[in-house]
């Protein structure tokens, strides 16, 4: 169930990407401001979804996972619906905002795995919950793009068929993981306010360092994502099914990273080797990539460095945000989730208006000449941490006590 719930999702969020900028079009009379909406959709959605990850994580802590995925899959299910209805930009502006608002159960579906889940086996879980977004990251964008030579509303509307299949699914069939022991004996909502979340959660010296690393690490690939077509065509001139097919060999990378290498390197080397080994991968990936942007503008370097970036990225991030969650108590695991929740959807709603900034106001090279300086700084933060590695040994002995759990 957690697999077929986890693949429904990605594929109900991404199949409606290729006829976004199309859809919106129909409602926006000046079309040189379409570029502008659909930003502000994309990015009010975001928004909706890093406020509410801590409330429906500590929703997940109190009154357990099953009811928190199910309530936000019915409320998907009726934003997106809302979305392919339209009639006017709010109409689809409305829509996001509901659909942005449930997408708060991506903790809840964490915390779950989590609950079902062995510490010393959950970076593997989540390494499997991230190959099966890689998977979905490809049907769902392939299948909209099929389904939009029917109708161009039609992927919109079986988006909102796959929430309401997702919610049924979980309605009937998906046991609860939560014990009632292990919940929390109150929820005061004063304490899931995103802002004090973070206050709440940099505060604790057994997460202050790994959230850190957290933010280094995703604020460059958020400005990647968001930047590198833009790059491929101002400096090899690729052509969109170009980029396409390189975005799909990341996502067939990705699999097979997470879904299988990962499997094999996390019982041999441990948490620390696989962040450490994907964090300085990030690193070249985006040193290439400022390269190309900068002085050897050649389509192989751009290839490399993005295979090296985004084959990177999955493994380190899923093996972190195992060690994350092994720093919480299991009344916290929505909590933490929830955290981790909000923080990345935080940095994806700065990261592409910092990237789009730095492109066009000083250099095509600076967000990734940037995006180097963070990814390098986390990787000689993370060498410097200590943290429980069951799969493998702590990072490290030589380390401020401050970095210690408790």
């Amino acid at each position: 169930m957690l697999i077929a719930i986890t693949m429904l999702n990605v594929v109900g969020m991404t199949v409606v990407l290729p006829v976004l900028p199309f859809v919106v079009a129909r409602y926006v009379g000046d079309q040189s401001q379409l570029a502008m909406w659909v930003g502000a959709l994309e990015t009010v959605n975001a928004l909706c979804a890093f406020l509410v990850a801590p409330l429906f994580g500590g929703l997940s802590d109190r009154y357990g996972r099953r009811p928190v995925i199910v309530l936000a899959a019915f409320g998907a299910a009726v934003g997106f619906a809302t979305f392919g209805v339209g009639g006017s930009i709010w109409v689809l502006l409305a829509g996001r905002v509901i659909q942005g608002v449930t997408a708060g159960d991506m903790p809840a579906l964490f915390a779950y795995a989590a609950d079902i889940t062995r510490p010393e086996d959950r970076a593997k879980r989540f390494g499997l919950l991230g190959a099966l977004s890689g998977i979905g990251f490809m049907v769902g964008p392939a299948l909209g793009g099929l389904l939009s030579v029917v109708d161009l509303d039609l992927p919109v509307f079986v988006t909102a068929g796959i929430a309401t299949i997702v919610a049924v699914l979980s309605l009937f069939l998906l046991p609860e993981s939560l014990r009632p022991e292990n919940r929390t004996a109150s929820l005061e909502l004063h304490t899931l306010h995103p802002v004090r979340v973070f206050r709440t959660a940099f505060s604790r010296p057994d997460l202050r360092g790994l959230l850190l690393a957290v933010v280094l690490v995703g604020l460059p690939f958020g400005m990647f994502v968001n930047n590198v077509s833009v790059l491929a065509l101002d400096q090899v001139h690729w052509s969109a099914t170009e980029v396409g097919l390189l975005t799909a060999g990341v996502g067939v990378l990705d699999i097979v990273l997470q879904g299988g290498l990962m499997q094999i390197l996390l019982p041999r080397i441990g948490e620390r080797g696989v962040i450490i080994a994907g964090v300085v991968a990030q690193a070249v990936g985006m040193l290439a990539l400022a390269l190309v942007a900068s002085v050897v503008a050649q389509p192989w370097l751009l290839i490399v460095g993005t295979l090296a970036l985004g084959g990177g990225q999955g493994p380190a991030t899923a093996a972190l945000d195992g060690v994350v969650s092994l720093q919480a108590g299991d009344d916290e695991q929505g909590w933490v989730a929830g955290v981790l929740q909000s923080l990345n959807t935080g940095l994806n709603v700065v990261a592409p208006l910092l990237a789009g900034v730095l492109y066009t106001t000083l250099t095509r090279s600076t967000p990734y000449w940037l995006g180097f300086a963070m990814v390098a700084a986390a990787v000689l933060l993370l060498t410097r941490l200590r943290f429980p590695s069951p799969a493998g040994q702590p990072l490290s002995d030589t380390v401020a006590t401050d970095a210690l759990p408790g």
